[in-house]
């Protein structure tokens, strides 16, 4: 479940391996420049973090970001 605090959506995936988390990754790279929208992340061996903010407009959580977490759940 994506958190809202502090003016972002935030959600940490786990995965079984670094290999897996990779992969995911990759899947939300080309997502995010398909939505023109582009999350900022830490990946640490098998948990990959994702904050989502609007940074063009003060740094808030809009629609953007909510259409892309929701995207990001369907992968």
């Amino acid at each position: 479940m994506w958190e809202e605090k502090n003016n972002k959506l935030s959600k940490t995936f786990e995965f079984a391996d670094f290999q897996e988390a990779f992969g995911f990754m990759c899947r939300v790279a080309f997502l995010a420049e398909a939505h023109g929208h582009h999350p900022d992340w830490k990946n640490v061996y098998n948990k990959v973090h994702i904050e989502l903010t609007t940074h063009d407009k003060g740094n808030v959580v809009t629609e953007k970001d909510r259409k892309l977490a929701e995207a990001i759940d369907k992968i």
